[in-house]
């Protein structure tokens, strides 16, 4: 399975593309592309993997994602299909030296800040708005609305994705490698696993295994294994209000409730029980 590079359907004629994702899932596959992804979720939850880093999606959010960022949507099958609306485009999308003119220079911030992706913390619907009508124009008006777009995301508060900027795509054997590891754990991480079982499954030996992993995530793999657990958590005390924080320990995967209130609040920088009273406001 050839999981890099991953190519973005592209109509004939059309150079900056907005797909319209509504299925039961996302695509889930660890992947990367040249283009700049702009992603809205209309419906659904889930996960997001960025890089090197773990976090929660649901309903409103808006992520942008840079080029050649690994990433993969983790959605939760819900009672309704996921739908998700997204930009792809270049920065040499309409010309190698578009971007470039004078016109442009308030965009660097966006580019720059793209390196790592982000999600957008304010002007939340007026974003969300514009993208939802990029999907309904055609390509003058879209043309128009998408560069008001960027200019509204050079401007917006947002919180960085990924601290590892990634310097080159990874080859085919290194994704699927990682593709192999991260279905796995996504599927597991409420259980005990063992770095044995992983480097088995890597076709490594348990050391090479954890210099493979850190040289490509700038982390440990179990610092990934427990980030992913603590993302787990906030997901249900933010959602599932009614658990009380042993069972969300035991339902994220920590062996004990003390090892998980550490784990947590070093990641988070508040308790278990602040950030689901913050969530209960």
């Amino acid at each position: 399975m050839k999981v890099y590079p991953f190519k973005i359907p592209k109509p004939v004629d059309e150079h900056l593309i907005v797909q319209i994702d509504k299925e039961p899932i996302f695509y889930n596959r660890l992947h990367q592309h040249e283009e700049i992804q702009i992603s809205h979720i209309v419906n659904g939850t889930g996960k997001l993997l960025v890089g090197n880093s773990i976090h929660q999606f649901s309903e409103g959010d808006t992520y942008v994602i840079g080029s050649n960022l690994p990433h993969i949507f983790k959605s939760i099958p819900g009672e309704f299909d996921a739908h998700m609306v997204t930009v792809f485009f270049t920065k040499s999308t309409f010309g190698t030296d578009f971007f470039n003119l004078p016109y442009f220079k308030e965009l660097k911030h966006f580019f720059y800040n793209s390196n790592s992706g982000f999600k957008v913390l304010s002007q939340r619907h007026e974003i969300s708005k514009t993208i939802l009508k990029l999907s309904l124009q055609e390509k003058l008006e879209r043309f128009v609305s998408f560069l008001g777009l960027l200019d509204h995301l050079g401007k917006v508060e947002m919180e960085p994705l990924s601290k590892f900027i990634y310097s080159k795509t990874l080859s085919s054997t290194e994704g699927e490698r990682l593709q192999v590891i991260f279905d796995f754990v996504f599927k597991n991480f409420q259980h005990p696993i063992a770095l044995e079982e992983v480097s088995k499954m890597a076709f490594m030996t348990p050391n090479a295994f954890c210099r493979f992993f850190k040289q490509r995530t700038n982390k440990t793999f179990f610092q990934f294994l427990i980030e992913l657990r603590v993302a787990h958590a906030c997901q249900l005390l933010s959602t599932k209000k009614e658990l009380n924080i042993n069972l969300v320990s035991d339902l994220s995967g920590f062996n004990s409730i003390s090892n998980f209130n550490k784990k947590f609040k070093k990641i988070k920088g508040i308790t278990p029980t602040q950030y689901q009273q913050y969530h209960l406001i």
